[in-house]
């Protein structure tokens, strides 16, 4: 056992690192050290079978951290891409898939909707990871296709119940030797255990994991943290694959209702690791099946099937794409994307060979062409990335360092609706400004009105070089990717000690990040704008205009104080949730103060604006000693 795992890491260890220095990627690297290693190559390890099982558990923690990524609120948001894409996808594919092999490959009915179910589905493994790789994961394709994948492994499991339907009456009774405590219970029974056990996830996800975690954080041991992390993740695992249901659709729900959780970055970084191998290891076990003597024997036979997948799956997905309105270069990303087998494949393969509803060399060749299509899958994307795009790389190159006007004042980096605010503020008092964004059409849009600005990248150093860098006095980042700010802000810090920085924040997590890399001046995006519009709301309310602008400064003081104070409690998820909360009490509780001291001054005042006989002067300075008191109160409350 040790001898195979030391073969399976020396081939990563290996095949990967060279993978991703030629372009490749780890996926495909992964899946070369496996046909190197394979029982077909070298011939290192044996079937792939057993060790397969296993190392598809990868798959099922890569679907929990992606629902610790998703708050059931943006799930609700991509509802309708997920059962209007996804299931027409499902649907189409098959219905295409079963033509092709009831008409033309002259296949029984239930032998085509059966090959026609396996190959509608695509690889979750696969896709996202190349995806999250390329950072192609957050755009318009990226969401739609693990909108996509996510309807296919719910679907996963009512193609599992029909799939024992579709065998010979007289084999039927095999399907109970798969695992499925509930198969033999009536149908409605199986669907009512099922939302049971889903609803059951859920409820402890939310009302009993939480707590469970937070008495686990209280003890301070990580590794049992990260003990009863695995432990949720298995045993949810285990309770779905018993009733018959996809595992990985039951961690993801478990990672949704975690979403809103304390722990959810703990829980992140302790499953990462195990996540990675894992995936890893599928992927090597998925080269290492790919079946060469078949491949040798009928190869323009697979190739045609092969090719027949990915431009039936296409040709779907493009169709789709269009209808569904998403843009021109994300359609063809959308539709490379999906275009390959899936892993579920091998699940169903391995069920249908058990019904004989395939015969051996049916699912033999079905293993090969699957297998196969996920090799193809990130050379389809590498082709998206290198070629595709190849007309955007020519056409809109990046100004060259000399052609970009240096100052000696201050350097924009991003100037969208952001940095363009900044600008005419900065211009109208005379600085001179060097501006860089990355943007081909918003440059353009400058240019006609007469705006300076160059194209280019603020986190290459040559180009900051060319705009002034070093002798310039400030370095402004207005752009909207928080990844970005954070690779420029880096940069200049290391390179141009001597510049000012001021950035913008996306949200209160990226102004700490911004925090720690020792950028003091930063200003979070939205949140001047949401306080003066909640100013106007209290003066809709009711609110005098003095008072409701009083409110609004002190919370603007203690939201920026609390940013401050609570920078080095950031990450701690536990301690940080405890501060806060406390932070909000004692703020609620300072309002509340400030308005029944105003509502006291407002009522007892004379109508010529002097204080009632009653209200002293140190009435009225007891309101200025309780705003100056603020501060100290919540630094207090923090600690």
């Amino acid at each position: 056992m040790l001898e195979m795992a030391v073969i399976y890491l020396a081939a990563a260890i290996v095949a990967v690192p060279i993978a991703k220095r030629l372009g490749l990627g780890s996926v495909l690297g992964y899946l070369i050290a496996g046909i190197i290693i394979g029982p077909f190559a070298f011939g290192l390890v044996g079937d792939q079978t057993d060790v397969m099982h296993f190392a598809e558990f990868g798959v099922v923690m890569m679907l929990f951290l992606v629902g610790l990524e998703l708050q059931p609120s943006r799930l609700w948001k991509l509802r309708h891409s997920i059962i209007g894409l996804g299931g027409l996808q499902v649907l189409l594919t098959t219905a295409l898939f079963f033509a092709v092999c009831y008409f033309i490959l002259n296949l029984r009915w239930e032998t085509s909707l059966a090959i026609g179910l396996m190959l509608a589905l695509s690889s979750t493994a696969i896709v996202l990871q190349t995806l999250t790789e390329k950072g192609w994961i957050k755009q318009e394709a990226g969401q739609n296709a693990f909108s996509v994948l996510l309807f296919q492994d719910i679907a996963v499991i009512p193609i599992l119940a029909l799939l024992p339907l579709l065998a010979f009456s007289e084999i039927s009774h095999v399907a109970s030797n798969h695992g499925n405590l509930i198969e033999h219970l009536p149908v409605f029974a199986q669907v009512l255990i099922s939302l049971a056990t889903i609803a059951a996830i859920i409820f402890s996800g939310k009302y009993i994991a939480t707590p469970l975690f937070r008495y686990i954080a209280e003890t301070r041991l990580r590794e049992l943290f990260t003990l009863f992390a695995l432990f949720l993740v298995i045993v949810i695992a285990v309770i779905m694959q018993k009733i018959g249901l996809s595992p990985a659709l039951g961690t993801f729900l478990a990672g949704v209702v975690l979403a809103e959780s304390e722990f959810r970055h703990e829980l992140e970084v302790d499953i990462e690791p195990f996540k990675g191998l894992l995936l890893g290891l599928f992927f090597i076990t998925v080269g290492a099946s790919i079946d060469f003597p078949l491949l040798i024997e009928q190869f323009s036979n697979v190739m045609l099937f092969v090719i027949g997948l990915i431009v039936i799956k296409a040709f779907v997905l493009y169709i789709l794409a269009y209808a569904f309105n998403i843009k021109s270069k994300q359609k063809l990303l959308f539709t490379l994307a999906l275009a390959q087998g899936g892993e579920f494949a091998f699940v169903l393969l391995s069920l249908t060979s058990t019904l004989q509803i395939l015969s051996v060399e049916q699912t033999k060749l079905t293993t090969l062409v699957v297998a196969i299509s996920m090799l193809m899958a990130p050379l389809l994307l590498m082709f998206y990335e290198k070629v595709i795009n190849r007309e955007d790389n020519t056409q809109q190159a990046f100004d060259k360092p000399e052609q970009i006007e240096a100052t000696k004042n201050v350097i924009i980096a991003g100037y969208g609706r952001f940095g363009q605010v900044i600008g005419r503020l900065l211009t109208a008092q005379g600085y001179h400004l060097s501006i860089l964004d990355h943007s081909p059409s918003q440059i353009e849009l400058l240019r006609r009105f007469g705006n300076k600005v160059f194209y280019g990248d603020a986190a290459r150093i040559d180009l900051l070089t060319a705009s002034g860098a070093s002798e310039a006095q400030l370095l402004v980042i207005a752009i909207d990717d928080a990844d970005k700010v954070l690779e420029i802000a880096t940069m200049a810090k290391k390179h141009y000690p001597q510049l000012k920085i001021a950035a913008r924040a996306i949200d209160r997590r990226h102004a700490y990040q911004l925090m720690h890399l020792g950028i003091e001046t930063f200003k979070r995006e939205t949140f001047d704008s949401a306080l003066n519009l909640g100013v106007e709301a209290l003066t809709l309310l009711g609110n005098e205009p003095a008072d409701a602008k009083r409110a609004g400064e002190i919370f603007a003081k203690h939201d920026n104080e609390s940013l401050t104070a609570l920078a080095d409690l950031w990450g701690d998820d536990h301690s940080y949730g405890i501060a806060v909360k406390q932070r909000i009490e004692d703020l609620k509780q300072v309002l509340s103060n400030d308005r029944n001291e105003q509502e006291k001054l407002n009522t007892c005042r004379k109508s010529d604006g002097t204080p009632c006989d009653d209200i002293t002067e140190s009435d009225e300075a007891s309101v200025v000693e309780s705003n100056a008191t603020t501060s100290e109160k919540l630094n207090n409350a923090s600690k």
